[in-house]
């Protein structure tokens, strides 16, 4: 046979056995276009709705041809029809079942997957292909193997025989599953092994009968991967959590954990999704710790729910128990850490409109200390706020009301019925360069309180309070061009408040959900010192203070400094005083937050009292970025006197708590030391007790399709015989060393310890500005 140029015999295969001749011209044109990449991901790509009756192009050194039964070709042979594209030797078309086999170093791709095999035949009217001595990689996501026969029945449905499949690179056999047979569903994105064993570096580490595994992102019912870890107060652990899949919006992941010390615990997170919301139940059973046999079984349990229904319909619980005071003491939880106090046990139901709105609230507390300082239960309150924009021009309108039950365990303490009632009228004016906001409310209180066993002479069975406040705050933004720094703005932006509550004696009302509120710069400004309506401060006073930004080119802040200051006209108010003789002055307040080139950051905050010329308070953040890693050290301070004077006994005894106040500092560390390895580092140290708090270290190595992580930590758990014979008390730490690895690319694309650590210090921004 002469030979013919490739782009005719296309020409000439397409019109004499493929096409109509009103098409073979077109494939003239066609034959010169751009073929599809042969390694690239068409998943996505638009298709016809019957893309087996496409027009085939076919290019080829040779072509022998029976009219009617088959044509052969040879030399360079490509063959191309959609998606589909074939490379090879020879291929063979047999024309009354519209069949083509290809063979001898064939390359095939149809947008999912790449393949090199020694034989490929193809229907071209049906999406059946068959592979023999094959192998071949996915292109839409992880995943290449082999296999002596490979079958694909639908359009990314395949069936492997004597084959194999791992997430790693070519040249990498890090791992791999080798099965009898294996079922692949890209649309399903999950693949079935039978008879598969696990090997690492070619070497089987264990054989199963049937297991499935996710090759996507999709949810797949089966085992995660297990973390095995050693601790001084368990011993040897072991997690292995199963998953499952029960539905679109419902699932389950159920964690067996072995503990050498303690026994064997079961822990359960169910999540759900419905028309009223989404929601999880965390539930945690030891049946038997033998570390603690007198405390019998030890359990836990959380729920969560948030929902909104219609627009108008606001759902929310949040309810959490244990079994005993020493839960998160003696036992790692999710559920809460060892720092908490108290469990919260809340629900809420709120409707909402455009101007009202209305919530039915019930919350109670799990106590997790043995102090007879136990709060108070709400059951229930019953909320109403109606909001009045604009009554009049420059004029809106706001009422708060409620009505609350509160009920309590704690001996000597009195149940209430709390009724409050509270309009405001708010005055506002601004510009784009300032405002001025003047309000009036009236805070009208009822208490009906139960005094039987009652121990405080002071309270009254019957109590009405009306008391008025007023307040005027006005605020500008200047804005300039700095002289200093070029193409640099800066802003200074100063404040003055007016606030005015008469002072009222309250002695008589109990304190029922009353907390003192936060002191810092913009606390300032606040109309209120405490939270709640039991305890409503006197206050006759100017709040003044100013801030200052600095913006670059790009307007992006790089420095905002703010100071401020109140000045008591009646200094009686003041509840940071440190002596009978304290001015009217409060102590300054300073904020500041720093970002240099997005690399050094820093934050930090006093309270200076000018009366005792020392720092009441104070907090500290620098951290330094680079590209592999960052660096960060940060300080707390608070004075003894600070704390007392203004919580005074509403913790307890504080000697239980501290000597000398707080006074605390912490080192935190990441770096990248390889493109696989990295490590961090977290310590933190009590200067006050001259002891480490805890500290944290971490190594991880993440290869392309495995990763393994290794950690150890040294904590604090507690003081022997107990804090309140420091400094003759003992410190008694725990120590943990912990393992945990997976694989990557089938069901999990994390590396070794990439989650948080289950320290109760851990790493914070130290920059707080929105950009």
């Amino acid at each position: 046979m002469s030979p013919f140029s490739r782009t005719l015999l296309a020409a000439s295969i397409s019109a004499a056995l493929f096409v109509p001749q009103t098409q073979a011209e077109a494939m003239v044109n066609d034959s010169v276009q751009e073929l599809p990449a042969i390694d690239q991901c068409l998943i996505d790509t638009p298709e016809p709705e019957n893309p087996n009756q496409q027009p085939v192009s076919v290019e080829a050194d040779s072509l022998e041809a029976i009219n009617g039964d088959k044509a052969t070709y040879k030399g360079d042979v490509v063959v191309v029809q959609g998606n589909k594209r074939f490379q090879a030797d020879q291929v063979t078309l047999h024309q009354k079942e519209n069949i083509i086999v290809a063979e001898g170093n064939v390359v095939f791709s149809d947008g999912t997957v790449k393949s090199t095999s020694d034989k490929v035949t193809n229907n071209l009217t049906s999406e059946d292909i068959t592979l023999e001595n094959t192998k071949y990689k996915f292109l839409c996501e992880p995943g290449r193997g082999d296999a002596v026969y490979i079958a694909k029945t639908g359009k990314a449905v395949y069936e492997i025989e004597d084959g194999s499949i791992t997430s790693c690179p070519e040249g990498d056999n890090a791992w791999r599953m080798k099965a009898s047979g294996i079922e692949v569903d890209q649309n399903e994105e999950v693949a079935t092994f039978y008879n598969p064993r696990f090997e690492v570096l070619d070497v089987p580490v264990f054989y199963i009968p049937y297991v499935t595994v996710p090759i996507g992102d999709t949810r797949k019912t089966g085992f995660l991967y297990p973390t095995i870890s050693y601790g001084s107060s368990d011993g040897l652990e072991l997690e292995v959590p199963f998953y499952w899949n029960i539905a679109p919006n419902y699932d389950l992941e159920s964690t067996i954990k072995y503990m050498q010390e303690r026994g064997t615990q079961l822990n359960n997170k169910f999540r759900y999704l419905t028309i009223l919301g989404e929601g999880e139940i965390e539930a945690e059973y030891l049946p038997d710790d033998r570390k603690f046999s007198e405390k019998g079984a030890r359990w836990g349990v959380q729920y969560k729910h948030d929902g909104v229904y219609q627009q108008a319909w606001k759902f929310n619980i949040d309810y959490s128990q244990v079994s005993d005071v020493d839960y998160f003491t003696d036992v790692d939880s999710s559920i809460g850490s060892r720092e908490d106090g108290q469990l919260i046990q809340e629900g809420r139901v709120q409707y909402r409109s455009a101007n009202w709105d209305a919530t039915l609230l019930t919350r109670d507390f799990q106590v997790l200390t043995e102090s007879d300082n136990l709060p108070y239960h709400i059951l229930p309150q019953l909320e109403f706020n109606y909001y009045s924009p604009e009554l009049m021009r420059y004029l809106d309108f706001d009422l708060i009301s409620h009505v609350t039950r509160f009920d309590t365990e704690a001996k000597g303490k009195p149940s209430a019925t709390r009724v409050h009632i509270e309009p405001g009228l708010t005055v506002p004016i601004g510009t784009t360069w300032g405002s001025w906001t003047t309000e009036a409310r009236l805070l009208g209180t009822h208490y009906q309180q139960d005094l039987n066993g009652v121990t405080d002479p002071d309270l009254e069975e019957s109590v009405t309070r009306i008391i008025p406040e007023v307040r005027s705050h006005a605020a500008v933004v200047l804005e300039r061009d700095t002289f200093v720094l070029d193409n640099y703005t800066q802003t200074l932006e100063p404040q003055v408040q007016y606030l005015y509550v008469p002072e009222e004696e309250q002695s008589n009302i109990a304190n029922y959900d009353t907390t003192l509120l936060q002191t810092d710069y913009y606390g300032l400004f606040r109309s209120r010192k405490y939270s709640g309506v039991d305890k409503i401060q006197g206050a006759n006073q100017f709040s003044y203070g100013a801030s200052s930004r600095f913006f670059d080119s790009d307007y992006k802040e790089r420095l905002s400094v703010s100071f401020g200051q109140i000045i008591y006209i009646d200094k009686t108010n003041r509840l940071d005083k440190t002596s009978d003789k304290a001015s009217n002055y409060s102590a300054w307040a300073v904020e500041m937050d720093f970002n240099y080139d997005d690399y050094l950051f820093y934050h930090g905050g006093i309270q200076y009292d000018i009366d005792s010329s020392e720092v009441q308070l104070g907090n500290s953040t620098l951290e330094y970025r680079f590209d592999k890693g960052y660096i960060q050290g940060n300080y707390r301070y608070v004075t003894l006197d600070y704390i007392e004077n203004t919580l005074g006994d509403s913790l307890g005894e504080w000697d239980s708590i501290t000597e000398d106040g707080i006074s605390q500092g912490g080192l935190l560390a990441s770096y990248q030391l390889t493109r696989h390895w990295d490590a961090s580092v977290q310590y933190f140290y009590d200067f006050t007790t001259e002891e480490t708090l805890e500290w944290l270290g971490r190594v991880n190595y993440t290869s392309d399709c495995w990763y393994i992580g290794f950690s150890y930590s040294n904590q604090l758990r507690n003081w022997k015989p107990d804090f309140n014979s420091y400094p003759n008390s003992k410190p008694e730490y725990e120590n943990n060393f912990s393992v945990n690895f997976g694989i990557i690319g089938f069901g999990t694309n994390l590396g070794g310890g990439s989650g948080s650590s289950d320290n109760s210090l851990g790493y914070g921004r130290p920059f707080f500005l929105n950009n």
